[in-house]
């Protein structure tokens, strides 16, 4: 597959120390050989470096943060960042859409190598990317989310992936909790009306082995299989700059949720790939940033639900599918209003016992570094969720 060569940037060499890649078996429908990179993390040296490159230089990751109070779990995803970055070159960039925790202080004061990008209000996550887009001078550029602790490892066999499969425009890891569950959100299938018909009736979970009613979420697949998909989440996004550059940022009009299954759907238009690194690993609290206000984001996660299907899918379907996808997502949006003050209020009850979990919530870092990370934040979890009803 030719593709026009970006007049920015180039592409990396394939190769790297301490990289070991298997070929599979069959080669992707296009004919293109993808293989699957392991890197053997080795002892991880606790480093808070970035590359101190010239402005005009090129480097390795660009990686791109939106927070928006979230001061402490950002705090401690700039930690396990910092802490990986000893065999890449990259740059971290951190956009605050207009926090009033004093997120913006903080990585001001602790994380100076970091370019700080504040926003004077609250513009939504598509739109702050969009920003930090034009200051990323990254082959490659990360979404990742400010409620992640990234373990060893990952984002150097994710690069490597990427630069070993041209073909590969945007790349994602297996996501999980805190308590070790997978977060299901990592790899999906794009939501057609016969899949979120399947996802309103709860098939998805009755059968989650089956292809046909499990397909949204994948979950008759080996979560910590290698294979493409149609998409993967915005917390864990890693996409080629040529694909930016190709297609545009995200959709300003996806203020929050959706964004990442539209740049998915576009990149795919264009014959991009997206695959689906499941042996490489991301640590994801999941919302810190939307729990806060639950019943805008509410709000916004149907409106994209809705935007979705009228920008990319409608036009497959007749008037009367695309006029009953419209009242079910209406639908369920004004059952989930009518029971927000029932929820407020169950939450309030639950908050004064909870308050130690929640302190529990951010980890020293050497909880996630080494081969126990994983266990470490679980046994926290565990100890934590025992205050909790």
């Amino acid at each position: 597959m030719n593709r026009p060569t970006s007049t920015r940037l180039s592409r990396a060499s394939a190769g790297a120390n301490g990289v070991r890649l298997e070929t599979p078996k069959s080669p992707d429908r296009n004919g293109h050989a993808l293989s699957t990179s392991h890197v053997d993390a080795g002892a991880s040296r606790l480093s808070e470096r970035i590359d101190e490159s010239s402005a005009s230089a090129t480097v390795d990751l660009s990686i791109v943060i939106v927070s928006y109070n979230t001061r402490d779990i950002l705090r401690q995803c700039l930690r396990s960042v910092l802490s990986r970055l000893t065999e890449l070159r990259a740059e971290i960039i951190v956009v605050d859409n207009a926090s009033r925790d004093g997120s913006d202080r903080m990585v001001a004061c602790e994380f100076p190598g970091v370019r700080l990008i504040r926003n004077s209000q609250n513009e939504g996550y598509s739109a702050a990317n969009n920003r930090a887009f034009g200051f990323c001078r990254g082959r490659h550029v990360l979404l990742l989310n400010s409620d992640t602790i990234v373990l060893p490892g990952t984002l150097e066999a994710l690069i490597e992936f990427m630069d070993r499969n041209p073909p590969v425009g945007v790349a994602g890891c297996r996501l999980d909790r805190p308590n070790g569950e997978l977060d299901l959100a990592c790899r999906r299938s794009f939501p057609t009306p016969l899949l979120s018909l399947y996802r309103l009736l709860r098939l998805s979970r009755l059968f989650p082995s089956s292809r046909r009613f499990a397909r949204y979420n994948l979950t008759y697949l080996d979560p910590s299989g290698c294979y493409e998909v149609d998409s993967v989440v915005g917390a864990f996004m890693l996409v080629r700059r040529e694909v930016i550059d190709e297609m545009g940022g995200l959709d300003e009009r996806y203020f929050m949720y959706g964004e990442d299954l539209d740049w998915c759907y576009r990149a795919r238009q264009r014959s991009w790939k997206v695959w689906y690194v499941g042996a490489h690993r991301v640590v994801h609290y999941k919302g810190a940033s939307s729990s806060q206000e639950s019943f805008r984001m509410n709000y916004h996660f149907h409106r994209a639900m809705y935007l979705f299907h009228r920008k990319h899918l409608s036009q497959r379907y007749s008037l009367l599918i695309n006029w009953l996808v419209y009242v079910g997502i209406s639908s369920r949006f004004i059952g989930l209003a009518i029971q927000h003050p029932i929820r407020l209020a169950i939450r309030g009850v639950r908050r004064a016992t909870r308050d130690q979990a929640t302190a529990e919530r951010v980890f020293p870092l050497e909880f996630f570094v080494g081969s126990h990370a994983v266990d470490g934040v679980q046994r926290e979890v565990v100890r934590g969720d025992r205050t909790s009803p």
